[in-house]
């Protein structure tokens, strides 16, 4: 008995034993590789269903628009965008929402951030880490807007589910994107100077006739600066047009793993991103992108004095355009050639009855680009069986209109190229 009551002794110790070495090897061993962090992160999430109920949300700029953040040089600043419209669309959307549109409301921009350290006349390089989608995009004709404004008066939208390896969409039957994201709008908040530089060009323009959109405190956000009742809000420029500030640029090679370099206009920048682009042709020629709301991550590097000299923000870059071409594509090209008469929207400012005369225009990319795009619709239509809505659609998102010569005149050259890889049947 005394054995055995010796030997039971023993074993209850030598359990006891076990656990307490097992608690504490829980508590001081080693964690695994997903606990190690290295990072430091500032990040900007959404706050509200849209901007005008997000403190992180702005869509006019100004100066004196409050930062929402302030971040190191290195900080990995993060910023949960709004798609380009402030939508409530959703996959089974269709063209009749485009009534709701609110254009006041466009683009919703996620910041700004103050960069510590940053002072006017800097430059400040924005490195793209990541962009993670959203599950659903967007891609809309709006009346009145896009390149071809005049040949497509009516609304249309298509509905893309989306993934890191394409889109797809029943509204475009046959067709994957691929994924190629990158921020429709990227850029740092103008200074006082540059407001009324800007504010006055701009109100030139509209005195031509030109289109050129002045402050509007319709929808304006933030609401005490740019609103109705704010105390800029007669200075508040809006965001639809790209300027020496970036802001809406649309450049589809300014992909992850880029580096954008901005002037700085005042103290701290104020980096801002949002209009994130799931994927765009060079053009974007409907008016949108395959539009969606995203995370973005970036980081930031000052460099000093650098932004004194700049006209415009660059894009610096490795392998990222090469990765975009496509294995296989179908070209069209354009020359400036009009019908007799015709004035496309983008001349009407300048009342030319020698234009509307003319058949074939000298020197005119905008004309040759023009006359590509409509072949390359044609194309999809007769060869692929799009509607011309479709087609127009698919150009925006797959279709790169480029420059091909500036010096055989009267006739300069445009081309449509058209990334073939978009149709499963040549894929799969």
């Amino acid at each position: 008995m005394l054995v055995l009551a010796y030997v039971g002794g023993r074993m209850i110790k030598r359990i006891i034993y076990i656990f307490v070495i097992t608690i504490l090897y829980s508590v001081f061993a080693i964690a695994d590789t997903s606990d190690q962090k290295w990072m430091t992160k500032v990040e900007l999430k959404k706050t509200g269903m849209h901007c005008a109920d997000d403190v992180n949300c702005f869509n006019r700029y100004h100066p004196k628009i409050p930062m929402a953040a302030k971040a190191n040089p290195g900080d990995f600043i993060i910023l949960h965008t709004r798609d380009a419209l402030d939508t409530e669309f959703r996959l089974d959307s269709t063209k009749d929402d485009l009534a709701t549109v609110d254009l006041g409301l466009v683009h919703p921009m996620t910041g700004p951030v103050h960069i510590n350290g940053a002072v006017r006349g800097d430059a400040i390089e924005v490195e793209l880490i990541d962009i993670a989608p959203d599950e659903y995009g967007y891609t809309v004709i709006a009346p009145g807007f896009g390149f071809l404004r005049d040949v497509f008066p009516d609304p249309y939208i298509v509905n893309w589910r989306l993934t890191r390896v394409g889109a797809v969409s029943d509204g475009m039957p046959g067709v994957t994107v691929p994924y190629e994201a990158f921020p429709g709008s990227i850029g740092v908040l103008p200074g006082e100077e540059e407001v009324q530089k800007w504010k006055a060009r701009e109100a030139d323009l509209a005195a031509a006739k030109g289109v050129a959109l002045g402050p509007s405190p319709g929808g304006a956000k933030p609401g005490h600066i740019c609103g109705e009742n704010g105390s800029h809000k007669d200075d508040c420029l809006r965001t639809i047009p790209p300027r020496e500030n970036g802001g809406n640029m649309d450049v589809q090679q300014q992909q992850v793993g880029t580096k954008i370099i901005f002037p700085c206009f005042i103290d701290g920048c104020g980096l801002f991103s949002g209009d994130v682009h799931y994927a765009q042709g060079d053009g974007e020629v409907s008016g949108t992108a395959i539009e969606m709301g995203s995370v973005v991550t970036v980081r930031v590097k000052i460099l000093p004095g650098q932004g004194k000299d700049m006209d415009m923000p660059v894009t610096v870059g490795n392998d990222q355009i090469i990765d975009m071409e496509p294995t296989r594509y179908y070209q069209t090209l354009g020359i400036p050639l009009k019908k007799k008469g015709e004035i496309p929207p983008s001349h009407a400012y300048l009342d030319s009855k020698k234009l509307a005369n003319l058949t074939n225009v000298s020197e005119d990319l905008t004309i040759s680009a023009r006359h590509a795009l409509l072949q390359m619709i044609d194309y999809l239509v007769k060869e692929h069986g799009l509607t011309k809505e479709q087609a127009y659609i698919l150009c925006s998102v797959a279709v790169d209109l480029r420059v091909g010569q500036v010096v055989d005149v009267p006739n300069f050259i445009v081309s449509a190229v058209l990334n073939m890889d978009v149709f499963d049947k040549y894929r799969n």
